[in-house]
Parts: C-alpha cells; sequence; structure tokens
C-alpha cells in the first residue's frame, strides 16, 4: 500500500484523485497540501470529497507531509512547483507532475530535480489523450505539405490559461514531426486583414465557455479531403485514474523524467 500526498488537494482534481484513492486498496492517503492561504488549511481531508474524517489535515507544510510519504500526485498552481520539487530532493518522495502551464525555465527545475527521484511529468494523464498525442505524431509525419494543421481546444469558463497544455504539448510533438519553428510557423487565432494562408503554418485557437471537461481536435485539411483527430473528456476522472496509475509506476523507478506514454508501456 502506497502512502500518497495529493498537492492541489482542494482543486477539482484534487478532490478527485483523493476520492478514487480512497477507493483503491493500492493507496493509503497520507497527506494533502495547498497554499497557506486556503481557508480549508487544517481541516480533515476526507471532506474535500464527500468522506468521512480520513484524520489527515490538510497542510501547506510539504517538508513535514512529505517525510515518510512513498508517492506525490502534483495538480497544484505552477507557481508552487519550485518549492515543492525541493521538498521532494529532499525527502526522496517520487512525483507525478499533472500541474500545466510549465514553462521552460519550470521544465528545467523539473529535469534537474529528475537527477535525484523519479518523476513523470505530462500535461494530461488521461490514456486517450496520451494516444492522441502519438496518432497526431503519426499523422503529422505521414502527411505531406499539402495538409494544412489546426490545433482546436475548448475547456471550462473558469480555466485560467490558453493554450491549455495539453493543446501546447500536441503543437510541439506535431511541429518537431513537421521540422517546424514554434515561434516563426505557429498562429495562436486571426483576426483582421491575415491574408493567404503561409505553406506549413500551424494555427492554433482556444474556446472557453460552460462546464466543457476538455476537448482537443488536430485538423488536417487537405485539397478535396480533411482528417480530424478528436479527444472529448466528459469527466475530469479519466485524468485522474491516469494519474494514480502513473503514482503506481513512478513509486517503483529509479530516478529519472518519465511520460505517460512510458506508464501505459506505448513506449
Amino acid at each position: 500500500m502506497q502512502k500518497l500526498v495529493m498537492s492541489g488537494a482542494c482543486g477539482r482534481m484534487g478532490r478527485m484523485i483523493l476520492k478514487l484513492a480512497a477507493q483503491d486498496r493500492s493507496f493509503k492517503i497520507h497527506g494533502a497540501l495547498e497554499a497557506s492561504n486556503n481557508e480549508l488549511i487544517n481541516t480533515d481531508a476526507g471532506y474535500l470529497f464527500g468522506s468521512q474524517a480520513l484524520g489527515v489535515s490538510i497542510s501547506d507544510d510539504a517538508p513535514s507531509v512529505l517525510k515518510k510519504a512513498d508517492v506525490l500526485i502534483d495538480f497544484s498552481h505552477f507557481s508552487a512547483l519550485p518549492k515543492l520539487l525541493q521538498a521532494a530532493v529532499k525527502t526522496s518522495t517520487p512525483c507525478v507532475i499533472g500541474t500545466t502551464n510549465i514553462d521552460r525555465p519550470m521544465l528545467n527545475l523539473v529535469k534537474k530535480a529528475s537527477q535525484k527521484i523519479p518523476i513523470v511529468q505530462s500535461p494530461n494523464m488521461s490514456v486517450g489523450v496520451n494516444l492522441l498525442f502519438r496518432l497526431a505524431e503519426l499523422t503529422s509525419q505521414a502527411l505531406h505539405e499539402g495538409y494544412d494543421i489546426e490545433i482546436a481546444e475548448t475547456h471550462h469558463k473558469m480555466k485560467k490559461d490558453a493554450p491549455s497544455g495539453t493543446a501546447l504539448q500536441l503543437l510541439e510533438i506535431i511541429a518537431n514531426a513537421r521540422k517546424k519553428n514554434l515561434k516563426k510557423d505557429v498562429v495562436y487565432g486571426r483576426q483582421g486583414e491575415i491574408g493567404a494562408r503561409p505553406k506549413g503554418q500551424i494555427g492554433m485557437s482556444a474556446l472557453r465557455g460552460g462546464d466543457v471537461v476538455g476537448d482537443h481536435t488536430v485538423y488536417y485539411l487537405g485539397d478535396g479531403e480533411r482528417i480530424e483527430l478528436t479527444h472529448r473528456a466528459s469527466s475530469r476522472e479519466a485524468f485522474a485514474r491516469g494519474a494514480l496509475l502513473a503514482a503506481k509506476y513512478v513509486a517503483k523507478r529509479k530516478s529519472g523524467l518519465y511520460n505517460m506514454l512510458q506508464v501505459l508501456t506505448l513506449q
């Protein structure tokens, strides 16, 4: 039984992961972490998902909570990641990082930490989305430049970042497959007199509204036909189950940086 600590415990994903972990005999909920200004600090984590008291208080003290933990899952705000990684390295705690909006300097911190502890890092833990990543790579390689590529993503109105981390991961995969430059060959939305579409350009669009959990589509638009690769999430449960699967995987690994394709044995 793995002693699990959830960072970002009060968020939507944190609550769902805790709920599923409580139903899984492979896990024991050992700790719940949140920002120090969260109003639920010091309350019992069981109340986050409608359970009876677990005897586990929500805390902002990562080093103390991680001391006897077996694995950490992080879905907190990206600004909390540096201190969280520092605590995980100090306590030798394997990590699953699902936090989005991680920029290049922050990713470098993750890579540096992975030299000392095992880390699974992915903007999306869903089995289906990670299959979409592989399909997008293969399709982008197979279809020639005569097929224009557009990426469109839709999320609920409360999502703060755009494009989504999943859409940005798709973009990076496709750009690498097509040998495109992320700065020169990508356009984010369009407005006004834009002229004819430049050859090889990749378009990115983000929609926000309602309670959409997450939709991602890659369009391959050719002359006379088009191909669409789409993943639609109807519940956060798919992401939560993937995160718990990653936690079981990473807890048994040596130090290093792993991805969800490795967790799912697709790579």
